[in-house]
């Protein structure tokens, strides 16, 4: 099930998405916003998988929403202009529809959605491990070695078990792009950690062998929606 939210400030708009929605076996459209601050705190608490999102609003443009979601999450832009729609693509939207648009035209896009959705699980499934290029090479790293990922600015160290811990330039989102999104959380600003590797967690701070890693307040419920739900 493709989890979603749409954001719109206009509440029609959004009265359509759902109704489109509701038409669509494998989407779930989770909660509906007309506010970008309301939507950032839900996406904060609970990550989703695709957002139907509004570009031309009051009080931040959808672009500059879009921009600052950490997760990697896929997009649809709906809009009334078309002038948008160059832009919409700049940023890796998986489609882009003019309003108004029809059902047929919202299932091309949500189809896209899903053949994009089922070829990652697919990969990520059948993923054992990564080529990471770190200290001019590139370096193979089985998935299940990976004992947790740490940021530092626009570096991660990649600590592995009984091997040399991997420094890389690269961000944490684009790093959680090539992780099984089932396997492995964000649980802090600069922390990844795989959920198979976690001893126990007292105090908001994460035990994994010897390590002692904090839980962020911002990550916390989604950190423990994935927990729960093993």
């Amino acid at each position: 099930m493709i989890r979603a939210i749409a954001l719109d400030d206009e509440p029609l708009a959004l009265q359509v998405i759902e109704s489109f929605c509701s038409r669509v076996g494998y989407i779930q459209l989770e909660k509906t916003f007309t506010r970008t601050s309301e939507a950032h705190k839900h996406l904060r608490k609970q990550p989703v998988d695709l957002i139907f999102l509004d570009i031309q609003m009051p009080t931040q443009n959808g672009m500059e929403f879009y921009a600052e979601i950490e997760q990697n999450t896929l997009v649809i832009f709906t809009t009334a202009f078309s002038e948008y729609a160059v832009d919409g693509f700049n940023v890796n939207a998986t489609d882009y529809l003019l309003k108004p648009f029809s059902f047929d035209r919202f299932m091309q896009a949500v189809e896209k959605v899903k053949n994009i959705y089922d070829s990652k699980n697919q990969t990520q499934t059948e993923q054992q491990y990564l080529f990471i290029r770190a200290d001019y090479s590139l370096n193979k790293i089985l998935i299940s070695d990976i004992l947790f990922i740490e940021g530092l600015d626009d570096y991660l160290k990649i600590h592995i078990e009984n091997q040399k811990t991997i420094v890389a330039r690269m961000t944490m989102k684009t790093i959680l792009e090539k992780l099984p999104a089932s396997e492995f959380v964000r649980v802090h600003r600069s922390f990844i950690v795989p959920v198979s590797r976690i001893d126990k967690v007292r105090n908001k701070i994460i035990y994994i062998g010897e390590e002692e890693i904090p839980l962020s307040a911002s990550y916390e419920s989604a950190f423990l929606s994935i927990i729960n739900g093993k």
